[in-house]
């Protein structure tokens, strides 16, 4: 598979609209092309794919955005989505380094690494499982960004709340013997805790030893809030802000669902079949990412990253 050419000049090249896909998928898809837009020395994730999937509308907006950064929506939102992408690539290399022999990302959306990754071709065995519709949007858009799709890439097209994942994804070839990582970027808040329990529950009886999770969250006092989403007086984001985003979501079909109580990430986990639980708040990616010139960057503390292994 070989990579397009001048594939960071059509940022600002214009797209097609897009049907049946995730709302989610294209606003997160649109936070990394907005991203990369960035120099080297100051982007905090770099997807040079991104951009592929943007509709006219959201080119638009990374126009007025990339010259007035000022008109950005929801800030803090997207900076704590630049550090997430970042902060879970960082994962997966390391994962390959220590030897995974596959990845499952869940609920994929819009998510390239399969195709940005180096170490992941050749090395590591990707399924990128998602909503029929959504995938479908992808798999088309892949094929017209590298003319045919991967060869380590297994496409499993699942409906979260009504089929079973687990089955699909032992027929596409997954290996239950086999050290993997499985990723859930975006997913589990929008689903209701009978599914995501559903997930874990996979995950903890059919994966190899030293397999790992690694997901974001929010707490349960932050669903459905209307007195300041955080559940805590914060100066470091815009309160109205998180509020305003999850209300768009919201609106556009995606509200959230779950969340886990605060200070029992570890217990919950534990109960699920996995250990060494490590807690990441936006504190946490805040000293690790936004450095020098990006020290002013307000984040979202309402975001959550987690990732534990299986017992």
């Amino acid at each position: 598979m070989e990579k397009p050419e001048n594939t960071e000049n059509k940022i600002l090249e214009t797209g097609e609209k897009k049907k049946g896909s995730s709302v989610t998928a294209e606003n997160v898809a649109f936070v990394r092309a907005l991203e990369s837009l960035k120099p080297e020395g100051e982007r905090i994730c770099y997807d040079p794919y991104a951009v592929r999937f943007l509709s006219q509308q959201y080119l638009m907006f990374m126009k007025m955005a990339a010259r007035d950064p000022s008109r950005t929506p929801f800030p803090g939102v997207h900076n704590s989505l630049s550090a997430r992408v970042r902060y879970f690539d960082d994962f997966v290399n390391r994962a390959i380094d220590n030897g995974v022999c596959q990845l499952v990302i869940l609920g994929a959306g819009y998510d390239t690494r399969a195709y940005r990754i180096e170490g992941l071709r050749g090395k590591v065995r990707v399924f990128e499982i998602d909503h029929p519709g959504t995938q479908s949007v992808k798999m088309e858009k892949i094929k017209d960004i590298f003319g045919s799709l991967p060869d380590h890439v297994e496409y499993v097209s699942v409906d979260f709340e009504a089929g079973n994942f687990g089955q699909q994804l032992i027929e596409h070839g997954y290996e239950k013997s086999q050290k993997t990582v499985f990723i859930m970027e975006g997913l589990i808040y929008y689903l209701p805790l009978k599914t995501v329990d559903g997930i874990l529950s996979f995950i903890a009886k059919n994966s190899g030893i030293g397999s790992a999770i690694i997901f974001d969250y929010v707490h349960e006092s932050s669903i459905d809030r209307t007195d300041g989403i955080c559940g805590v007086q914060c100066t470091a984001c815009d309160q109205n802000e998180i509020k305003n985003a999850t209300k768009d979501m919201a609106k556009q079909g995606e509200p959230y669902k779950f969340g886990i109580k605060e200070g029992m990430l570890e217990s919950f986990l534990a109960q699920r079949g996995f250990s060494h639980a490590c807690n990441v708040t936006s504190e946490d990616y805040k000293k690790a990412y936004f450095h020098g010139i990006n020290e002013s960057r307000p984040v979202c503390c309402l975001s959550y990253f987690a990732h534990a292994v299986v017992k």
